[in-house]
């Protein structure tokens, strides 16, 4: 008899929360890839913007479409069974334009099947996840270094460093909790505002390069695998090294290729 799969959801993901059970969470892009994710056990797949830099090769996440997103969450979730599949809206899909926001994220869950959307910002968005809310589309939250504002910090330095700034993070996540998010991503703050936030609030809270006092952790998977050598922040850690890897397999090809060791008369019909 098959085993039947538990499917991550939004109340699991609190009920984890409750229970002090850490989150993982990591990037995903396409069916290949999220498959194995998934089978792996992973909590939640990101279908992130990131994309914009990983798969497309651009310098910020900025350019990235709506239709480019909803193309990389249909890819995803045809491969998964478990995981709770999250969709970024991508820049200029919501900000200023909460009917322009509702309609972007009713695409993204009618045309990939995906579970959720996130958004960037606090009170400045609050029309906009509202209006998404209401359409009981689940919602998650960003704080605190939001790539898609990357051209008004004018940096990728850790945020909330000053008083001010992080007493807007620590009020926009009780906002952001109040009007119905079920979660929300911390990225590239101190860690022990982090964990002031964690424990101020009741939803979950993940974290990127916001230290360990958080609910869970999200990774782009690019990183993580090894897949670049010029990324290299502290929160960062390699499990694996596909550069190398993967250059080392190619070369080998080519060589077979070239000496005529490939295919050999095992591998011809």
């Amino acid at each position: 008899m098959k085993k039947e799969i538990k499917k991550v959801t939004t109340n699991v993901l609190l009920k984890m929360k409750q229970k002090g059970e850490k989150i993982s969470m990591l990037t995903a892009y396409d069916y290949t890839t999220a498959k194995i994710l998934d089978h792996a056990g992973i909590d939640v797949l990101l279908v992130g913007d990131s994309a914009s830099n990983v798969m497309a090769g651009h310098e910020t996440t900025l350019p990235i479409t709506l239709d480019q997103m909803i193309y990389h969450a249909s890819s995803v979730v045809r491969a998964v069974n478990r995981a709770l599949i999250v969709v970024d809206l991508p820049f200029g899909s919501y900000q200023g334009n909460s009917k322009e926001a509702l309609n972007s994220a009713i695409r993204i869950m009618k045309e990939s099947g995906a579970h959720a959307v996130k958004l960037e910002g606090g009170k400045e968005i609050k029309e906009s996840v509202e209006r998404i809310l209401s359409a009981g589309i689940p919602v998650m939250g960003h704080l605190g270094l939001t790539p898609q504002s990357i051209y008004k910090f004018g940096t990728y330095e850790v945020r909330a460093r000053e008083k001010a700034e992080a007493e807007r993070i620590l009020s926009d996540s009780e906002l952001l909790e109040k009007i119905g998010c079920f979660a929300i991503v911390l990225e590239k703050i101190p860690a022990k505002l982090a964990t002031q936030v964690a424990k101020n609030i009741s939803i979950p809270v993940i974290g990127i390069g916001a230290g360990s006092g958080v609910d869970g952790q999200v990774l782009v998977l690019h990183d993580m695998l090894g897949f670049n050598h010029e990324f290299n922040p502290r929160f960062l850690r390699r499990y694996l090294n596909l550069y190398d890897d993967i250059k080392g397999a190619v070369q080998k090809y080519i060589k077979d290729v070239k000496s005529q060791d490939f295919p050999n008369a095992k591998e011809q019909y």
